[in-house]
């Protein structure tokens, strides 16, 4: 096993030995990262910081229900935590950008953990809450986004003059 892992272009890509700033990838992947990073920190202040934390408010969770104020206060906790995960984002683009595909990695593991527990756990809303959307759109995103952060960019251009000569 440890073989494969030497040997492996994929998975030393994701998991490089060293963190530095040297990506390789293509650089939509790495704007598109970016945006993901300025996404994820607006909606973890959303729910860290609005009265409702966003569940009646953007969600459409119920609130006037007993334990309300716990739902909000979980709201709070996970945008605590979504602001953390943002930061690291944030210190992976502007640090060390070769773990770029690990943190695709984490997305899709995330969102697709998301959607699971959607389907474990149901429960009723007032409407559709975008991040029921979300789900649907960063996981594809994100695996195409992970493979161009992988594939390093052909540098070379063809000359055509030369090839005339």
């Amino acid at each position: 096993m440890r073989g494969f892992l030497k040997k492996s272009r994929f998975i030393n890509r994701i998991l490089p030995e060293k963190a530095e700033n040297e990506y390789k990838g293509y650089k939509i992947a790495k704007i598109t990262f970016l945006i993901i990073c300025i996404i994820s920190i607006i909606r973890s202040l959303i729910h860290f910081l609005a009265p409702d934390g966003g569940a009646e408010s953007i969600a459409g969770i119920d609130l006037s229900i007993e334990g309300g104020e716990i739902i909000v206060a979980f709201f709070a906790l996970w945008g605590s935590s979504q602001l953390l995960l943002a930061l690291v984002f944030l210190i992976v683009y502007f640090r060390y950008d070769n773990l770029i595909p690990l943190m695709y990695t984490l997305i899709i593991i995330e969102y697709v953990m998301r959607i699971v527990v959607g389907r474990i756990r149901p429960f009723e809303t007032m409407n559709v809450p975008p991040g029921a959307i979300w789900n649907f759109i960063i996981i594809p995103l994100a695996i195409v986004m992970l493979l161009l952060s992988i594939k390093q960019p052909n540098k070379q251009k063809l000359d055509i003059n030369s090839e005339l000569q």
